[in-house]
């Protein structure tokens, strides 16, 4: 159980998974992202500025996951991926030396998945992110995630993704990323 400072105990059964306007709670995301992620005050400015870009995309929408009084735990956002965004045109060439670069076409990318640590391995990442792609109009989705074994990669496999490229390189990354893709509809367990 998680409480919130003035809050009573607050469980997985407590979260409700919905659309979520992420221009109006970008603040309350970002301070959701920094917790999971582990980021300073830097790098959420410039997330910030990255994530109402994308908003602003065609077919870009969000779901939230929030407690019974609207606290924000988790949130996803992806878009239909487009060959000319910003992401697509780093992790093409590495795509396309795996023979994959067909995976950009077609596909709903999921561009950030993430979960307070108080909620993390209760499902909620996983109700979030089948939420978002049950309603995806393509036949598939692709995301990158940190290239190291982890809860979060885990996660994705358990969903049916597969890597499609590893160790890419994004620039001003200080890690490299694995790129991965499942069909749609996602494995459910």
């Amino acid at each position: 159980m998680l409480r919130f400072p003035g809050q009573g105990p607050v469980t997985p059964d407590d979260i409700v998974i919905g659309p979520l306007d992420l221009a109006a709670r970008i603040d309350e995301a970002l301070a959701v992202q920094a917790l999971a992620f582990g980021l300073g005050s830097d790098e959420i400015a410039v997330r910030r500025q990255i994530v109402l870009r994308h908003l602003a995309y065609p077919g870009a929408r969000a779901l939230g996951a929030t407690t019974a009084d609207g606290r924000l735990v988790g949130f996803v956002y992806g878009m239909p991926n487009d060959r000319t965004h910003w992401w697509s045109t780093v992790v093409e060439p590495y795509l396309r030396g795996q023979g994959s670069d067909g995976w950009l076409d077609d596909s709903f990318v999921i561009t950030e998945l993430h979960v307070h640590p108080g909620f993390q391995n209760q499902g909620v990442g996983r109700a979030l992110i089948t939420t978002i792609t049950d309603s995806a109009a393509q036949p598939r989705s692709i995301l990158s995630a940190i290239d190291t074994e982890s809860p979060a990669r885990g996660l994705y496999r358990s969903l049916g993704y597969e890597d499609l490229a590893r160790q890419v390189l994004f620039p001003s990354a200080p890690k490299p990323y694995a790129v991965m893709g499942a069909p749609l509809p996602l494995r459910r367990r």
